[in-house]
Order: structure tokens, then sequence, then C-alpha cells
């Protein structure tokens, strides 16, 4: 049955105790985000039972809907609302503050939802660019695509302006998630990539040396910068009399936060994202069986607890330094199949039709690489077929890391991204171990799924 999004729309905004009560919306791939002034109003367990609703996930005080993801549709309907502005934002969402009614939290968990927010929004471009690369690989090596041809030059560009400027994209989305102005977090994006200062040697400020950072190939500065770009801004904002703000507040904020920026917390994010990358990379080396095979076991669980988006630094980190992901994605890519392994084994152990219509396309769609669907609506749910994709993820995981298979360009792992596993030397080994772990991990997860949903069937019918 097809899913009435204006009924949706509806029913959330009442659980959420009006429009009125609604500070922001957005979403991302399978969720909607709302910030809201009193949380107090949120029924979750109503909006839980919403037809097409899969689940509710409360982190740091954003509520996000888990719909799945043609939510989208569903934000269409949100836009549509008098109201609410272009970018999802109520009218008077200015007054909203984020710290009011808020209890302490743990500041591991506060850092890992920001990153994931932060990248959440620019997860379509990744997969875009990433794969873009993939494709030019194919063509290169299959179809006689030669690299001084105009075909190659602008799906070359299409792969190499997605990470090049990848600085940009998480300045906007990281000052739009602090409530920032996202327009001057892409700004310090474009400085830090500037040709006069990306990777630039000899450079200083007012005669203090600037060390010399490629903000190309890493994320933190940008986000560092932001952050700081962020406190900056509200300062401003708040103290500088109102018909001085528009010429004042940004070029104040741009003139504080470039200098400390370059100065102070690029370089530190550098350092940091080189660290990141090496300890990663040697705990990889030093047991890579084992590391791959915890990502392949505890994928789903990330996923549930929305952490799944806060790996991507790590994982441009690896490419970074070693020009390939053998870890993140690599366990993630047997975890997700395994979802949908895990899925379809309870579509068929299902004699409800509803049941079976849902797991069915979650299962299809986490053979894919898009899991959320599977995790709120079949995994946690039922339980059984978590542990089932569980042991199916963690032993094509270990399977992944014992044949050395790795992710050669970032992209969404499952089976609908087997070019990102094609080396770009043309060689199809890596392609072959990626596919005999997948279809390990699908297999396992589908077995085992099946079998202790058959052995918990047997026990209720007694």
């Amino acid at each position: 049955m097809a899913k009435n999004y204006m009924l949706m729309c509806e029913e959330i905004v009442k659980k959420c105790g009006g429009l009125e009560n609604i500070a922001s919306v957005s979403h991302c791939m399978t969720r909607l985000r709302l910030q809201l002034k009193d949380v107090d109003k949120f029924q979750t367990e109503d909006i839980k039972k919403i037809a097409g609703v899969l689940n509710v996930v409360v982190q740091n005080g954003e509520h996000q809907i888990v719909i799945g993801q043609d939510v989208p549709n569903l934000y269409a309907e949100f836009q549509k609302l008098d109201g609410i502005k272009s970018e999802g934002l109520v009218e008077d969402a200015e007054t909203f503050r984020e710290d009011i009614k808020k209890s302490p939290k743990n500041i591991l968990s506060v850092i890992m939802t920001f990153i994931g927010g932060t990248f959440s929004p620019v997860i379509p471009v990744l997969i875009a660019g990433g794969l873009a690369g993939a494709v030019l690989t194919l063509l290169t090596n299959f179809f006689g695509v030669a690299p001084e041809s105009g075909t190659y030059r602008v799906i070359y560009g299409i792969n190499q302006a997605t990470f090049y400027f990848l600085p940009v994209f998480i300045g906007f989305s990281a000052a739009t998630r602090l409530k920032s102005n996202g327009y001057l977090g892409a700004f310090l994006g474009v400085i830090l990539l500037y040709s006069g200062i990306n990777n630039v040697e000899d450079l200083s400020f007012f005669g203090i040396p600037i060390t010399q950072v490629a903000y190309n190939s890493t994320v933190f500065p940008v986000i560092l910068g932001v952050l700081f770009m962020s406190v900056i801004y509200k300062t401003l904002q708040k103290y500088i009399p109102t018909v001085l703000k528009t010429i004042f507040v940004p070029l104040l904020t741009m003139l504080i936060t470039v200098p400390v920026t370059l100065l102070v917390l690029g370089p530190i994010g550098g350092i940091f994202g080189t660290w990141l990358a090496d300890g990663v990379f040697a705990i990889y080396r030093t047991v890579p069986a084992l590391a791959v095979m915890i990502i392949g076991i505890t994928t789903p669980l990330m996923v549930f607890f929305g952490m799944n988006n806060a790996t991507y630094p790590v994982c441009f980190a690896l490419l970074a330094e070693v020009g390939s992901d053998p870890l993140i994605c690599t366990g993630m890519a047997p975890a997700n199949v395994a979802v949908g392994g895990a899925c379809l084994a309870a579509a068929l152990i299902s004699k409800e039709i509803s049941e079976k219509s849902i797991s069915i396309s979650a299962g299809i769609t986490a053979l894919c690489g898009i899991t959320e669907p599977g995790v709120y609506g079949v995994l946690f749910p039922k339980t059984y077929p978590l542990i089932g994709a569980m042991i199916g993820g963690g032993i094509g995981g270990l399977l992944a890391g014992f044949l050395g298979m790795t992710q050669f360009v970032l992209s969404t792992p499952g089976f609908i991204s087997l070019p990102a596993y094609i080396n770009p030397d043309g060689s199809s080994g890596n392609l072959i171990i990626a596919l005999v772990v997948m279809f390990v991990a699908l297999i396992v997860s589908f077995i085992c799924t099946y079998i202790l949903g058959k052995k918990l069937a047997k026990k209720l019918e007694k």
C-alpha cells in the first residue's frame, strides 16, 4: 500500500505538539530530523504507531523519525506547511535555543552525533563522486576510454572535485548544524582550498609562520574552524547593533576565524587526521581479520544508534593515507548485505502479509547498502534477525580481513557499489573477493536467521 505522506505529516505535527512547537525540520537519507522547543510535548510511542514510521531515535536534543529512503517525500509535505521556510526552519526558529532544558550529555556522544549529523546531508555527494571514480575504472579498463579523451577528463573531474572540495560541503553542513551561517561555513572551506593557502610553503600572517597543511585531503581543519566560527558569529550577532550587522558580522567573523584556523586549528586538525589514520591502520595491520570482523558485527548497532555516519572521517583519513579503505567500508559491506539476508529470512518465516512486505522491502534496500529500514523495522523489533545479521556480518568481516579485501572509492557498501571494489589497475582479484565475502555474509545471515526464527516459532507454538 502506498504511503500517504500528507497524512503522515499531519499526524507527526500533531504528535509533536503542533507546528508552533517545531523549531526546525530537516532530513538525511532515511530520517526526518526535528528540533523541538518543548521536548515534553513529543509523543514518542504514538509517533511510532503512525503508518510508515519505522522507529524514533532521540539524540542530543534532536528527534529523528526513521522513515526509509522515501523520507524526501515526507519532507516535501512539511515544506508545504505555512510557517516552514524553504530550508526547513520555522519562521521564529531564530529564538530557539538548544541549550534550554538540556540535561548534561556524554561528551563523546555529543561529538559523534555532531559529526554524523554533519556528514549525513553530504552522503549523496560522496556516493555520486565516489562511484564516478569506479565508473571511470570500468570505462578505462573494459571499454577502452583513453585518459586523454574528453570523456575521461569530465568523469575524472566529477570524481576529483567531490573530494577536493569536500571541505566546502562539510563547512556548509557543519555551520548549518550549529545554527550558524552555512554560507560562511562554505566560505571558510573555499578559503582553505584557495591555491594561495592550501598546502603552501613559507606562508605567514603578521610574521607568524603558518604550518603547511593539505586542506583538500582532510576534513578535521574545516570542522574545527567552523566550530570556532560559530562561536564568533553568534557572539557578534548578539552584540553588534542591528543596523551594522549586515556589514560587520560576516566581515569580522571571517577576519577572526581565518587566521585562527590557519595558525592553530588547521594544523591541529591535520595532525589529528594523520594520527587517526595511522592509528586505525596500525590496528588493522596488527589483526586485520579481527578488526574487520568487529566492524562487521557492530555495524547494525552503529546504525541503530546513529553512529555509522560518524565513521566517515576515518574513511577519509584512510583514503588519504593508504589510498583505499580496508577497514570501515570493507567491514560494513558484508554487514549491510547480512542485514538484507536476515530481513529476507524473516520475510520467509513471517505469516502476516504486512510483515512480509516490510521485510522484503527492507531486505532489498539493505542489499543495496541502506540498512536503516531493516535495522529499525525488522532486526530490532524481532531480535532474532539482529542476531543472524551480526553472525553473518562478523563471519563476512573475518573473511574480508583475512583475504585482504578493500574498497577503493567511497560509496555505500553493498552490492550496488560493486565497482568500488575494482582495483584502479584493472585487476579483478579484489572484486572477486568482495563478491565472495558478501555472498558468504548473505547466506550465513539468511540461514542463521531462518534457524533462529523457526526455533522461536516452535517455542511460541508450545
